[in-house]
């Protein structure tokens, strides 16, 4: 497009980042090379790590419940995560002034896109657990059907969120409103982007903050009884572990929403750029946190992950674990479980389905 009064289409990337004050290197230094190096390594191991927690939940049984579809499609966003990433190191550095404007937008939109998945995932998973913690359920008694509206749902709004920018957005036709950090947007987006995510944190930390009151409320009832006790752990031990994925997440993008929000609010003393590095890494790293967090508290998950890394190396997978018992209330499972381990979230046990 041509340029027109007010507006530079015609432009180049590297027009927009020497405005914004953000200069790129036309040549590579020793640190552009261990960034892309550091970066293409967290990738790697961010993509393998999410693909085997999917391929985990397909694959056993005991994970077939609405809450691991959604930890599932977390996975995917984090997967997703990498690849954004992944297509981000090719294009950083001096390649990024070698841009057009269009792979800007994608490159960008990609990490958008990502973040805005793993945030309403997050926002799903925490609805979940509300509702069946609250009605004393292990596991919510919501459909497949609806589960897979709410992961379609969450793909739509998150696509979308990542292309409002290229929609129109953005600071073509509003040179001195671009942002410092992402020089083609406009300061107002990343003001309204940062804003939305850390109230959707808030939320999701109020809703979690009274499950655990509840539960503590409960636990103290139940107290005196040692079938009791057994309520106690196995909802604790899971509320855990969710808890850890949603504190890990809040605790790796909060610093670069918040850069962001200074960014946008045109915070000139805030020198945004000299942290923007430290930010990305931060919350690059969340994406391969999960799985980690993952097989520290859930042994069925670590069993699987050998399963299907043997798999890989032998083209055997080990049969032994290919059955198991699920409850969808706290009593079926104190009534049926006789010699499973009450710390085991998964609230599962080692015979067969029957």
């Amino acid at each position: 497009m041509e340029d027109q009064e007010g507006c530079y289409y015609n432009r180049t990337v590297k027009f927009f980042y020497t405005e914004s004050g953000k200069n790129i290197s036309d040549h590579w230094r020793k640190r552009d090379y261990v960034v892309v190096t550091l970066g293409l390594t967290v990738c790697f191991i961010v993509i393998f790590s999410n693909l085997l927690v999917i391929l985990a939940i397909l694959k056993n049984r005991r994970f077939h419940y609405p809450i691991y579809y959604l930890l599932g499609n977390l996975a995917l966003s984090d997967f997703f995560s990498g690849v954004s990433y992944l297509n981000l190191m090719f294009h950083t550095g001096p390649w990024t002034i070698k841009l057009s404007k269009y792979q800007w937008f994608v490159r960008q939109g990609l990490i958008d896109t990502s973040l805005t998945a793993s945030v309403l995932n997050l926002l799903a998973v925490a609805v979940e657990r509300h509702q069946t913690i609250f009605s004393m359920q292990l596991h919510s008694e919501m459909s497949i059907r609806r589960v897979v509206i709410i992961i379609v749902a969450i793909w739509i709004l998150a696509i979308l969120m990542g292309l409002v920018p290229t929609m129109g957005w953005h600071c073509l036709c509003d040179l001195p409103n671009c942002s410092t950090m992402a020089p083609l947007y406009s300061r107002s987006y990343l003001v309204f982007w940062a804003i939305l995510n850390l109230i959707t944190f808030s939320i999701m930390l109020a809703v979690y903050t009274r499950i655990f009151l509840y539960v503590r409320h409960k636990s103290r009832q139940m107290s005196q009884h040692t079938s009791h006790l057994r309520h106690r752990e196995t909802v604790f031990n899971l509320m855990k572990t969710v808890s850890l994925i949603l504190g890990c997440f809040v605790l790796c993008w909060t610093p670069g929403l918040v850069l962001l929000l200074l960014d946008g609010l045109g915070c000139d003393r805030c020198n945004v750029l000299r942290y923007e590095k430290y930010c990305l890494v931060l919350a690059e790293c969340n994406s391969f946190v999960n799985p980690i967090i993952y097989s520290f508290r859930d042994a069925d998950m670590r069993r699987t992950f050998r399963e299907l890394l043997c798999c890989l190396w032998r083209r055997k997978a080990d049969p032994a674990l290919t059955s198991g018992v699920h409850f969808n209330t706290l009593e079926h499972e104190v009534l049926s479980e006789s010699n499973g381990d009450p710390t085991n979230y998964t609230l599962t046990t080692d015979k067969g389905r029957g």
